[in-house]
Protein backbone atom coordinates (compact mmCIF):
# COMPACT_ATOMS: atom_id res chain seq x y z
CA UNK A 1 0.00 0.00 0.00
CA UNK A 2 0.90 3.54 -1.05
CA UNK A 3 1.88 5.61 2.16
CA UNK A 4 0.09 8.80 2.89
CA UNK A 5 2.80 11.01 3.11
CA UNK A 6 3.50 9.92 -0.76
CA UNK A 7 0.69 12.67 -1.84
CA UNK A 8 3.35 15.13 -1.02
CA UNK A 9 4.61 14.05 -4.36
CA UNK A 10 1.50 13.62 -6.32
CA UNK A 11 0.81 16.26 -8.34
CA UNK A 12 -2.00 15.48 -11.29
CA UNK A 13 -4.65 13.83 -9.67
CA UNK A 14 -7.41 12.07 -11.95
CA UNK A 15 -10.80 12.03 -10.41
CA UNK A 16 -12.66 10.06 -12.51
CA UNK A 17 -16.13 8.28 -12.66
CA UNK A 18 -17.16 4.90 -14.03
CA UNK A 19 -17.13 4.65 -18.24
CA UNK A 20 -17.52 1.20 -20.53
CA UNK A 21 -13.12 1.99 -21.15
CA UNK A 22 -12.61 2.67 -17.99
CA UNK A 23 -9.16 0.63 -16.92
CA UNK A 24 -7.79 1.65 -20.23
CA UNK A 25 -8.82 5.63 -19.93
CA UNK A 26 -6.75 5.69 -16.60
CA UNK A 27 -3.88 3.99 -18.06
CA UNK A 28 -3.72 6.59 -20.89
CA UNK A 29 -4.03 9.28 -18.24
CA UNK A 30 -1.34 7.50 -16.20
CA UNK A 31 0.85 7.22 -19.03
CA UNK A 32 0.33 10.76 -19.73
CA UNK A 33 1.58 11.86 -16.44
CA UNK A 34 -1.40 11.32 -14.04
CA UNK A 35 0.13 10.47 -10.38
CA UNK A 36 -3.21 9.92 -8.54
CA UNK A 37 -6.45 8.46 -9.01
CA UNK A 38 -9.79 8.62 -7.40
CA UNK A 39 -12.78 6.51 -8.65
CA UNK A 40 -16.01 8.83 -8.00
CA UNK A 41 -18.93 7.06 -9.16
CA UNK A 42 -22.19 8.10 -7.05
CA UNK A 43 -24.69 6.03 -8.97
CA UNK A 44 -23.53 1.98 -8.95
CA UNK A 45 -24.87 -0.02 -6.49
CA UNK A 46 -22.12 -1.64 -3.75
CA UNK A 47 -21.25 -4.94 -5.80
CA UNK A 48 -20.84 -3.30 -9.15
CA UNK A 49 -18.81 -0.56 -7.95
CA UNK A 50 -16.14 -3.22 -6.01
CA UNK A 51 -15.92 -4.72 -9.26
CA UNK A 52 -14.79 -1.41 -10.84
CA UNK A 53 -12.88 0.18 -7.98
CA UNK A 54 -11.18 -3.51 -8.38
CA UNK A 55 -10.42 -3.19 -12.15
CA UNK A 56 -8.79 0.49 -11.43
CA UNK A 57 -6.83 -0.51 -8.40
CA UNK A 58 -5.54 -3.20 -10.38
CA UNK A 59 -4.52 -0.76 -13.47
CA UNK A 60 -3.17 1.40 -10.98
CA UNK A 61 -0.98 -0.92 -9.05
CA UNK A 62 0.57 -2.18 -12.44
CA UNK A 63 1.15 1.64 -13.09
CA UNK A 64 2.65 2.34 -9.70
CA UNK A 65 0.01 5.11 -9.11
CA UNK A 66 -1.92 5.48 -5.94
CA UNK A 67 -5.36 4.77 -6.19
CA UNK A 68 -8.30 6.05 -4.03
CA UNK A 69 -11.95 5.23 -3.59
CA UNK A 70 -14.61 8.28 -3.38
CA UNK A 71 -16.95 7.83 -0.09
CA UNK A 72 -17.02 4.32 0.78
CA UNK A 73 -13.94 3.20 3.49
CA UNK A 74 -15.47 -0.51 3.44
CA UNK A 75 -15.30 -0.54 -0.40
CA UNK A 76 -11.78 0.71 -0.36
CA UNK A 77 -10.78 -2.20 1.55
CA UNK A 78 -12.53 -4.97 0.21
CA UNK A 79 -11.26 -3.63 -3.44
CA UNK A 80 -7.77 -3.36 -2.06
CA UNK A 81 -7.32 0.73 -2.06
CA UNK A 82 -4.89 2.82 -1.32
CA UNK A 83 -7.32 4.85 0.41
CA UNK A 84 -10.18 6.62 0.72
CA UNK A 85 -11.66 10.40 -0.08
CA UNK A 86 -14.56 11.60 1.67
CA UNK A 87 -16.70 14.67 1.78
CA UNK A 88 -17.75 16.95 4.64
CA UNK A 89 -21.20 14.94 4.29
CA UNK A 90 -19.55 11.32 4.13
CA UNK A 91 -18.41 8.40 6.22
CA UNK A 92 -16.17 10.38 8.75
CA UNK A 93 -12.45 10.97 9.25
CA UNK A 94 -11.94 8.82 12.10
CA UNK A 95 -13.87 5.64 10.47
CA UNK A 96 -12.40 6.00 7.56
CA UNK A 97 -9.02 5.35 9.44
CA UNK A 98 -9.91 2.76 11.65
CA UNK A 99 -11.34 0.64 8.76
CA UNK A 100 -8.24 1.32 6.46
CA UNK A 101 -5.40 2.12 9.15
CA UNK A 102 -2.47 4.34 9.54
CA UNK A 103 -0.88 3.77 6.39
CA UNK A 104 -4.06 4.64 3.86
CA UNK A 105 -4.53 7.29 2.57
CA UNK A 106 -7.45 9.13 3.90
CA UNK A 107 -8.18 11.96 1.82
CA UNK A 108 -11.10 15.08 2.56
CA UNK A 109 -12.93 17.76 0.72
CA UNK A 110 -12.74 21.41 1.81
CA UNK A 111 -15.32 24.22 0.57
CA UNK A 112 -14.37 27.31 2.94
CA UNK A 113 -12.31 28.02 6.12
CA UNK A 114 -14.60 26.85 8.29
CA UNK A 115 -13.90 23.40 7.30
CA UNK A 116 -10.19 24.00 7.04
CA UNK A 117 -10.24 24.49 10.38
CA UNK A 118 -12.19 21.91 11.39
CA UNK A 119 -9.71 19.71 9.12
CA UNK A 120 -6.94 20.41 11.35
CA UNK A 121 -7.73 18.27 13.89
CA UNK A 122 -8.60 15.65 11.93
CA UNK A 123 -6.02 12.59 10.69
CA UNK A 124 -6.27 13.07 6.95
CA UNK A 125 -3.26 12.36 4.47
CA UNK A 126 -4.55 15.13 2.10
CA UNK A 127 -7.68 17.96 1.87
CA UNK A 128 -8.87 18.72 -1.58
CA UNK A 129 -9.88 23.12 -1.85
CA UNK A 130 -12.58 24.51 -3.89
CA UNK A 131 -14.30 23.97 -5.94
CA UNK A 132 -12.70 27.09 -7.45
CA UNK A 133 -15.15 27.84 -9.97
CA UNK A 134 -18.53 26.30 -10.28
CA UNK A 135 -18.00 22.91 -12.33
CA UNK A 136 -21.24 20.34 -13.03
CA UNK A 137 -19.46 18.05 -11.35
CA UNK A 138 -20.47 19.45 -7.89
CA UNK A 139 -23.72 21.25 -9.17
CA UNK A 140 -25.27 23.95 -6.79
CA UNK A 141 -22.36 24.12 -5.20
CA UNK A 142 -20.79 27.92 -5.85
CA UNK A 143 -16.94 28.27 -6.61
CA UNK A 144 -14.48 29.21 -3.80
CA UNK A 145 -12.16 31.42 -5.71
CA UNK A 146 -8.64 31.79 -5.43
CA UNK A 147 -8.69 33.18 -2.27
CA UNK A 148 -9.61 30.44 -0.42
CA UNK A 149 -7.06 28.51 -2.29
CA UNK A 150 -4.13 30.81 -1.32
CA UNK A 151 -5.64 30.60 2.75
CA UNK A 152 -5.48 26.69 2.29
CA UNK A 153 -1.96 26.07 0.85
CA UNK A 154 -0.88 28.76 3.90
CA UNK A 155 -2.46 26.95 6.54
CA UNK A 156 -2.95 23.21 5.99
CA UNK A 157 -0.33 21.18 7.57
CA UNK A 158 -0.73 18.04 4.62
CA UNK A 159 -0.76 18.56 1.00
CA UNK A 160 -3.37 20.68 -0.50
CA UNK A 161 -5.60 19.68 -4.03
CA UNK A 162 -7.12 22.21 -5.58
CA UNK A 163 -10.56 21.41 -7.90
CA UNK A 164 -12.56 22.80 -10.19
CA UNK A 165 -11.92 24.07 -13.55
CA UNK A 166 -8.18 22.94 -13.60
CA UNK A 167 -6.40 23.47 -17.26
CA UNK A 168 -3.38 24.03 -18.44
CA UNK A 169 -4.64 27.08 -19.15
CA UNK A 170 -5.27 27.84 -15.60
CA UNK A 171 -2.94 26.05 -13.90
CA UNK A 172 -0.53 29.22 -13.71
CA UNK A 173 -3.16 31.69 -11.81
CA UNK A 174 -3.69 28.55 -9.96
CA UNK A 175 -0.25 28.00 -8.71
CA UNK A 176 0.67 31.74 -7.94
CA UNK A 177 -2.39 32.05 -5.64
CA UNK A 178 -0.21 28.73 -3.54
CA UNK A 179 -1.67 25.58 -5.42
CA UNK A 180 0.51 22.76 -6.04
CA UNK A 181 -1.45 19.65 -6.13
CA UNK A 182 -4.37 19.66 -9.07
CA UNK A 183 -7.59 17.33 -9.25
CA UNK A 184 -8.56 17.04 -12.48
CA UNK A 185 -12.44 15.57 -14.03
CA UNK A 186 -13.49 17.18 -17.02
CA UNK A 187 -10.35 18.10 -19.02
CA UNK A 188 -9.50 14.63 -18.88
CA UNK A 189 -12.76 12.83 -18.83
CA UNK A 190 -14.14 14.98 -21.84
CA UNK A 191 -10.80 14.47 -24.11
CA UNK A 192 -10.82 12.15 -26.88
CA UNK A 193 -7.23 11.76 -26.63
CA UNK A 194 -6.37 11.73 -22.73
CA UNK A 195 -2.97 11.17 -22.79
CA UNK A 196 -1.93 13.68 -24.61
CA UNK A 197 -4.33 15.82 -22.56
CA UNK A 198 -2.46 14.49 -19.26
CA UNK A 199 0.87 15.20 -21.19
CA UNK A 200 -0.41 19.03 -21.73
CA UNK A 201 -1.60 19.46 -17.88
CA UNK A 202 1.82 17.72 -16.37
CA UNK A 203 3.88 20.56 -18.78
CA UNK A 204 2.11 23.36 -17.51
CA UNK A 205 2.51 21.99 -14.01
CA UNK A 206 6.40 21.48 -14.59
CA UNK A 207 6.69 24.84 -15.59
CA UNK A 208 5.36 25.96 -12.24
CA UNK A 209 6.93 24.28 -10.32
CA UNK A 210 8.69 26.37 -7.29
CA UNK A 211 6.85 29.27 -8.48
Amino acid sequence: MTPPDAMAECQLYLCTPDRPDLGQFVAACIAGGVDVVQLREKHLEPKPLLQRAREVASVCADLGVPFILNDRPDLALEAEADGVHVGQDDAPVGLARRLLGPQAIIGLSTHGPDDLTAAAGKDVSYLSAGPVEETPTKPGRPGTGLAYVTLAAAQATVPVFVTGGVTPERIPALAKAGARHFVVVRYLTESSDPRGAARLLHDAIDRVSGQ
